[in-house]
């Protein structure tokens, strides 16, 4: 898949994975060169190529990307009906998952419209308790910037799809 072209599809299976699951995983690697994944509730895609997650409650990925900048994000589709209907039918209508490769650019005070693009996401949830103590004063952000973006293939699964993308 491509960056530019494609990045309408690519915002669209994000956006289906986070209705299913409420994160992506974003992948790191440690300064003992081991792989690390931490969970990210609120990364927002931008225009092509770009985005940005609220800087909060993650630990070991600043730790992480202050050495190594790349980073991966997996965003995967775990509805059950859409796994059922794509069972059920012997193929997904679009990618299953798809995984972003980028770097992680610099940490700094979030603009009123990205917060409020923020709140407009947990908007059905700001009654809770879990939101005033989880969400309310989200303040820094990281940006995003990727390269290149591969979707998840499953073999005869998704055969239609890879066929439909080389022709």
């Amino acid at each position: 898949m491509d960056i530019e072209t494609d990045w309408p599809q690519i915002k669209q299976i994000f956006k289906q994975a986070f209705r299913s699951s409420f994160h992506y995983s974003i992948a790191s690697i440690s300064d003992e060169g081991e792989p690390h994944l931490t969970p990210i509730g609120s990364l927002i895609l931008c225009g092509a190529g770009q985005g940005y997650y609220f800087e909060k409650f993650t630990q070991q990925l600043p730790r992480n990307i202050k050495e190594h900048e790349r980073i991966c994000v997996l965003a995967v589709n775990s509805s059950p009906w859409y796994w059922i209907k794509s069972l059920c039918k012997g193929g997904f209508c679009t990618y299953p998952a798809i995984r972003l490769y980028g770097t992680a650019g610099v940490l700094r005070k979030a603009t009123e419209t990205e917060k409020a693009r923020w709140h407009k996401r947990v908007r059905r949830l700001r009654f809770t308790q879990g939101y005033k103590l989880l969400w309310q004063d989200m303040e820094m952000i990281r940006e995003l910037h990727f390269d290149r973006a591969e979707p998840v293939r499953a073999g005869r699964m998704t055969q239609a799809l890879t066929d439909s993308t080389r022709g």
